[in-house]
């Protein structure tokens, strides 16, 4: 518990950071608001189903992420920007960050979810839903991102700035980009971390279908 109130802390004293003084303070709101409800759901739920210290670790990074976002817009974030001009590159590139996490992230709280659950005996089909799943969850939020952009008209550009792309561009290819992108990271983190997975949870394969001691 120690270590939860630690990483508790973490996220409360990140979260009063971004939200004070944010660059734009419409588009604070909109990046924080899924670490606030995520913190809220694993609070109501932390007595029914604990995750591990790691995937605690992981979410906390995660929020930090969105937090960094909200306060300075993810299209200028300072540290990107002196990485844009020492690699010459064309944009920040701090968007890039936040689809490493999107697809990262989800893709281990499902596959802890799934193992200690039992959700899915046949491990053939495992890895497979994984990664379906954190695509669905990557293109629900291009069309949250794309109401938010209708709804809010000019108010929403910074929202979409998460993507670093030109909005008029947004289906053509930057919605396309952050789903393959996110999907890519959900493929890379279900290979890297199976072992992992496999050590602190102590299962095996038998058949095909997952054993516990």
């Amino acid at each position: 518990m120690k270590y939860i109130y630690i990483l508790l802390i973490l996220f409360s004293a990140t979260l009063l950071w971004s939200i004070i003084n944010p660059k734009e303070g419409f588009t604070c709101f909109l990046e924080i608001i899924p670490a606030i409800i995520g913190l809220l759901i694993l609070s109501l739920t932390f007595k029914k189903f604990r995750f591990t210290d790691f995937t605690y670790t992981l979410i906390l990074i995660h929020c930090i992420i969105l937090f960094v976002g909200g306060h300075y817009t993810y299209a200028e974030v300072p540290f990107f920007d002196y990485i844009k001009e020492i690699f010459h590159q064309s944009r920040n590139n701090y968007d890039k960050v936040g689809h490493f996490a999107q697809g990262f992230v989800p893709a281990m709280i499902i596959r802890e979810l799934f193992i200690r659950k039992k959700v899915i005996a046949n491990q053939s089909f495992f890895n497979f839903i994984i990664v379906s799943i954190c695509l669905a969850i990557s293109a629900a939020y291009e069309w949250i991102e794309w109401f938010v952009s209708i709804a809010t008209g000019n108010g929403g550009d910074a929202f979409l700035g998460t993507q670093g792309y030109v909005v008029c561009n947004y289906w053509s290819y930057s919605c396309f980009n952050t789903i393959f992108k996110n999907t890519r990271q959900a493929t890379y983190k279900n290979v890297i971390l199976i072992i992992v997975h496999k050590k602190k949870h102590h299962y095996t394969l038998h058949n095909g279908a997952f054993l516990y001691p």
